[in-house]
């Protein structure tokens, strides 16, 4: 593969992510940095740096032009997109492959099919998976929107058909607070993904967040990989992720594993993407969206599987066959994710960025800690908050979630303020701890403020 060479089109702590792997095959790779982003770990590992513009995403990180440019400048033939970003945006895509580079995902056409929110959704129902009631497409009006929404019943959630990131999300309960978000939502939108379009789905009150990781090749094979759950959230964002999900048996995860793979053979999907579902309290799935790339949480699958999701994107991308087939895939144990965020968890999870001191990361036996910062690093504002992501994996979920509070106790990022405490605090709570929590449990949590660690809990 040495004739190779791939530009990573990202920031952060992802971008040293998809660096290592490339180092790891031998294929020489390019960073990318916009101004603020100078002196950050990524392009200190990486073979070659080119500036691509000034600190704001749109200017740099979004600039199409400039990331495609630096990536035919430096002679690469292929981009790994990361997440976030272009990493969907299929008319970035489809500019990669007019000029012959490789996007390391799938095509602008498949992406841009589930990439729209509205549109997935009908391709899932096409294929027999279930979905959340909502309207069939995009709405065009506020009129339009009430209309559904009185026919499926509050609550109802407009969505950004561009979305992801928890943005452009609203949560409405009848027509007056559907009046005042449908703008509102739309606009954010646009702000945030550049399309304004939005949909309308049934709200399914407290349910878990579980989504199944797949990974196609270019042969036509694809497979999953289990699930993760993801229903630790704040604002509609991921905080906590674990794998497998404490609430699935044996026959719901075949269930939902076979849906998945169905849907993604529906389109020919080629790459590692995750399908997306809702399990509500009687244990029906439903789909609600997919994500045509790689994901923050994939090292707790990597974790469980022993499969590096990364180095077998690349290699899929370079036209390789899957080197394992669903037979060959087994859970090993528990693994849980960490989100390590620049924030304040005590002030409404406001960014705090600033130069970071001193840091210290765990280590021990199956621990691991993906992260750009160092001492002296100086957390930008005008990215995510993310700083790091804490995993651990063991036998089982008991002695994870052990592994997990002593990792956190160790780990030591000072100068700014984190969440390090407040996942300390969660890693006690008694819902995590038995594992019956949902998506509404972060907007209940008091533990780090009451400290009741409830130790019997966990033996």
């Amino acid at each position: 593969m040495a004739q190779n060479k791939i530009l990573v089109a990202n920031r952060g702590e992802i971008a040293v992510r998809v660096i290592r792997a490339c180092k790891e095959l031998g294929i020489p790779v390019v960073a990318i940095y916009s101004k603020a982003d100078e002196s950050s770990l990524h392009t200190k590992l990486a073979d070659e740096a080119v500036c691509i513009g000034p600190a704001r995403s749109k200017d740099s990180y979004l600039n199409m032009q400039a990331v495609l440019s630096a990536a035919i400048a430096t002679g690469c033939n292929a981009i790994h997109p990361g997440y976030g970003f272009l990493s969907e945006n299929p008319k970035f895509i489809e500019m990669v492959e007019a000029t012959g580079i490789k996007f390391i995902g799938p095509s602008s056409n498949v992406v841009s099919k589930l990439g729209d929110k509205a549109t997935a959704k009908m391709i899932a129902k096409a294929a027999g998976v279930p979905v959340v009631e909502g309207s069939e497409g995009i709405i065009e009006t506020k009129e339009d929107g009430i209309k559904i929404a009185k026919q499926i019943g509050y609550p109802v959630m407009i969505k950004a058909s561009a979305g992801g990131g928890g943005r452009g999300i609203s949560v409405c309960y009848n027509d007056q607070e559907f009046s005042k978000a449908f703008e509102m939502t739309s606009m954010e939108a646009e702000t945030s993904f550049g399309d304004k379009s939005v949909y309308v789905e049934k709200f399914v009150e407290n349910p878990r967040h579980i989504e199944v990781q797949i990974m196609g090749d270019s042969k036509g094979n694809v497979v999953h990989l289990f699930e993760r759950d993801c229903s630790m959230q704040r604002r509609n964002q991921k905080l906590i992720e674990e794998a497998p999900s404490a609430i699935l048996n044996d026959d719901l995860r075949k269930k939902m594993g076979l849906a998945a793979v169905k849907l993604a053979k529906s389109v020919g999907y080629e790459g590692a993407g995750t399908i997306e579902f809702l399990v509500d309290k009687r244990k029906n799935f439903y789909f609600i969206e997919m994500n045509t790339r790689i994901q923050v949480e994939h090292p707790v699958t990597e974790m469980i599987t022993g499969i590096d999701l990364v180095k077998e994107q690349i290699k899929v991308a370079y036209g390789k066959e899957l080197s394992f087939k669903q037979k060959d895939l087994k859970i090993l144990g528990h693994a849980i994710e960490c989100r390590i965020n620049a924030e304040n968890p005590l002030n409404n999870f406001m960014p705090t960025p600033g130069r970071i001191k001193k840091v210290l990361f765990p280590g021990g036996f199956n621990v691991r800690f993906d992260s750009h910062i160092y001492p002296d690093y100086d957390v930008p504002p005008f990215y995510d908050s993310m700083v790091g992501k804490l995993i651990v994996f063991a036998p089982n979920r008991k002695e994870a979630i052990r592994k997990m509070r002593v990792s956190l106790e160790q780990l030591v990022i000072d100068g700014i303020t984190t969440n390090i405490e407040y996942q300390y605090a969660i890693m006690h709570a008694p819902d995590f701890i038995k594992g019956t929590y949902d998506t509404g449990f972060i907007a209940k949590f008091n533990g780090l403020i009451q400290g009741e660690y409830n130790e019997e809990l966990i033996g």
